[in-house]
Formats: C-alpha cells, sequence, structure tokens
C-alpha cells in the first residue's frame, strides 16, 4: 500500500486544468482550416480530390464545409497556391450548422472556453447514440472518462437511460436501421434537453451521405444544439463541444422554470 501512494506521489497530477490551460496539439493534429484569399482561377484541384465534397469553388477563391470535411488533409496536399492550410486548433464546435462552412480570406472567430456554464450550470448528464457509426467517434468519446480528461470533474457524465439524461450525444450518418431508434431516444429524453452532433457523419453524412440509406446526420430527423466538426474529432475537441452544450439554452428552454 505503501508503494501505491510513493507512485501517485511520483505520477503527479495528471489531469489538465482545462480550459483554463489549453491542451499542447501534436503539430502532426489537423484543426481549424484556414483558407487564404488568393484567385484560383480555373484550378479545380482541390474540389475534385476531395472525398467527401467539402471542398467547393467560391467567386474567385474556395469555401470549405467542416460539417462534411474529413480532416484528411488532400486538399491542403495537392494545392499549388497553398489556399488551404489546416492549424492545430481544436475549438471547432459550433451551435449553427452554417457557422461550419468556411470562405476563403474570412476569418472565423474562435470562441471563449472559459465561460461559465449557463443552464446546467451544475450537472450535464448525456445519453450516447451510435446511428450507425464506424466506431471512432465513440473511441474518442469514450476516452473522456480517462484521467487527463476526466469528464466527471466539469460535472458531465454519460448515463445509461434517456430517462435519466439532459440531452444526447449523437456519432454515426443515422442509418435507416437506427432512425426510429435514434427519435425514440430523443423523445424519452425530458425536455429541456440538448443535442451533439458528433463528427461529420453525424452531421452531414460524411462519407454516406450519398450511400441511399437515410445517412443525412442527425439534422434531418431531430433538431441539433452543438455540432462538433471531425472524422473523428479529436477528443478535447469533442469535451470543447460538451462544455459549449452545458453554456447554450437548450431545445424546449422555458425561462419560466429556470
Amino acid at each position: 500500500m505503501f508503494d501505491i501512494f510513493l507512485e501517485r506521489l511520483h505520477q503527479g497530477y495528471r489531469t489538465l486544468d482545462y480550459p483554463n490551460k489549453l491542451p499542447p496539439m501534436s503539430p502532426r493534429f489537423r484543426g481549424l482550416p484556414v483558407l487564404a484569399d488568393v484567385d484560383c482561377g480555373d484550378c479545380r484541384l482541390c474540389t475534385e480530390n476531395c472525398p467527401s465534397g467539402a471542398v467547393c469553388r467560391n467567386g474567385r477563391g474556395i469555401q470549405l464545409d467542416m460539417g462534411k470535411c474529413l480532416f484528411c488533409g488532400a486538399c491542403a496536399h495537392i494545392c499549388p497556391k497553398k489556399a488551404v492550410t489546416f492549424t492545430t486548433e481544436h475549438r471547432l464546435a459550433v451551435y449553427r450548422r452554417e457557422d461550419l462552412i468556411l470562405v476563403s480570406g474570412q476569418e472565423r472567430k474562435i470562441h471563449d472556453s472559459v465561460r461559465d456554464l449557463r443552464f446546467f450550470r451544475r450537472s450535464l448528464k448525456l445519453r450516447e447514440v451510435s446511428a450507425g457509426g464506424c466506431n471512432a467517434c465513440e473511441a474518442d468519446t469514450n476516452v473522456l472518462g480517462t484521467l487527463s480528461y476526466d469528464l466527471g470533474h466539469f460535472g458531465i457524465d454519460f448515463v445509461a437511460s434517456p430517462r435519466h439524461a439532459d440531452g444526447l450525444v449523437v456519432t454515426g450518418p443515422v442509418t435507416e436501421n437506427m432512425r426510429l431508434a435514434l427519435i425514440d431516444t430523443w423523445a424519452a429524453v425530458p425536455e429541456p434537453k440538448v443535442v451533439i452532433a458528433v463528427g461529420a457523419c453525424a452531421i452531414s453524412g460524411g462519407l454516406f451521405a450519398d450511400g441511399g440509406d437515410g445517412c443525412l446526420g442527425v439534422g434531418a430527423h431531430i433538431p441539433v444544439d452543438v455540432f462538433v466538426p471531425g472524422c473523428p474529432p479529436n477528443p478535447w475537441t469533442i469535451l470543447d463541444g460538451l462544455l459549449c452544450a452545458g453554456r447554450k439554452k437548450p431545445f424546449g428552454f422555458d425561462p419560466a422554470r429556470k
């Protein structure tokens, strides 16, 4: 027992003081894309090589939809004018679907992660629904319970029943086999409630959007409050999105009942 205490002292404090201290991201991590204000002329290399159709022309430049983007880096690698670069910024979550669309020459403001939780100030219980996902996003939501991220110390926990939850975390493109299950689960969550779409599949259907099995993402079936892009999103990106969910006035919010 004494050896265990010594080892614990030797390891020190491993949980990062997030969001007061931002995590050191690997230089290999592809985070927030930045679109330079360049004239692309007749070049279509990025649009032709994007596997999910996230990049398209916009006037003399381009626009990139992070809701479809796989963050594979193909556009940045192939572009001769370096119109697209990927930073290591992990804070990607937004409240509106249209805010995921980036346009050449327009700077995207990074939201402030240090603000206090608004509605779910002390507790946010979430039920996760894997709606046909490949298990990549699911793995990264699962890792949030480990020592480094320590999701519980934010007052956020995953629960087994939607009737005990304040909202849903949905991953996957929502296949036809999961469509009714998702809708029934959402209906079982008491109001007020929030819905967080995690990953490109959940936001837009991702690579499966044209697969012929529905697969249009969560927003085609239930209202979404927070969008967390990525394929899969980094755990820090997901944690940032969950904190955003705590700050948002949820679906069905009635000020009179606050």
